[in-house]
C-alpha cells in the first residue's frame, strides 16, 4: 500500500468509526441514542486505533494535517510529501463521513435537530466565544502533537515507536482518549483540520432535510487552531531538543 492510499483509508476508518458513534449518540432512534460524552470519546480514541493500525506501517499513521505539519517543521517529511498526506487525509474523512450518512441515513431523516446532524459531520463550540474557541483548539492539539513526538526515541535522533505493530497504536488511543475527556468539552476537539473540514463540506453537499448551514464564520477555528497548536508544539520540541 502506498503512504497516500495508507492515509486516506485510514482516515477514512478513523472518520467512519468517530462520525459513526457521534451519529449513534445523538440521532433519533439509534440503539445508543443520548448515552453521552463518555461513550463518543472513547469510541473516538479506538477510532484513532483502527486508523493508526492500518496506516501506520505504510505511512506512520498521520491522519492528521496538525500531525503531518508539525512533521515538515522538524524535517522528516518533505513539502511535496507533506502535501500529499493532507491530500489524502481530507479525501479520506470526506469518505469516511459519506458512509456515516449513508448507514445511518434512517436516522437522518428521523432527526429534526439541525445542530444534532450536523454534529455527525464536523465539531462546535459549547459556548461561541471565538478567542477562547481558538485557545482550546491550539491548546488541544499541542498536547497531541508534543506527546505524539515523545512516543520516539528523541535521545537515538530517530522515528522508533513504543511498542510494536498494532501495540504501537495504543498510547496514542489513551492520548486522544484523554483530550476529549478534560479538554474536548469546550469546542468537541477538532484537534484535526482535515477531521473537521472534510466532513464539514460532504455536510453541506448532501441532502439532508432541515439543514445546519456550513458556519463559516467559525469553521476556521478547527483548522487554524490545530495547525497552530501543531507549530507551537513542533518549535518547543525543537527548543528542547
Amino acid at each position: 500500500m502506498t503512504p497516500f492510499l495508507a492515509e486516506l483509508i485510514g482516515t477514512a476508518a478513523m472518520i467512519l468509526l468517530g462520525g459513526g458513534v457521534v451519529a449513534n449518540v445523538v440521532l433519533k432512534g439509534t440503539k445508543g441514542h443520548d448515552s453521552g460524552w463518555i461513550v463518543i470519546c472513547t469510541a473516538w480514541a479506538l477510532a484513532v486505533f483502527v486508523g493508526v493500525t492500518i496506516a501506520g506501517p505504510h505511512s506512520g499513521a498521520h491522519l492528521n494535517c496538525a500531525v503531518t505539519l508539525a512533521n515538515l517543521v522538524l524535517g522528516k517529511l518533505d513539502l511535496l510529501t507533506s502535501l500529499s498526506y493532507m491530500a489524502a487525509q481530507f479525501m479520506g474523512a470526506m469518505l469516511g463521513a459519506f458512509i456515516v450518512w449513508l448507514m445511518y441515513k434512517d436516522h437522518f431523516d428521523h432527526t429534526e435537530d439541525a445542530g444534532a446532524k450536523q454534529a455527525v459531520f464536523c465539531t462546535a463550540p459549547a459556548i461561541r466565544n471565538l478567542p477562547i474557541n481558538l485557545v482550546s483548539e491550539v491548546v488541544g492539539t499541542f498536547v497531541l502533537i508534543f506527546t505524539i513526538l515523545h512516543f520516539t526515541d528523541a535521545s537515538m535522533g530517530d522515528d522508533t515507536p513504543i511498542g510494536l505493530g498494532s501495540i504501537g497504536a495504543i498510547p496514542v488511543t489513551f492520548l486522544v482518549w484523554v483530550i476529549g475527556l478534560s479538554l474536548g468539552g469546550t469546542t468537541g476537539y477538532a484537534i484535526n483540520p482535515a477531521r473537521d473540514l472534510g466532513p464539514r463540506i460532504v455536510h453541506a453537499l448532501l441532502p439532508l432535510r432541515n439543514k445546519a448551514h456550513f458556519n463559516g464564520s467559525y469553521a476556521w477555528v478547527p483548522v487554524i487552531g490545530p495547525l497552530l497548536g501543531a507549530l507551537l508544539a513542533a518549535f518547543l520540541y525543537l527548543c528542547i531538543y
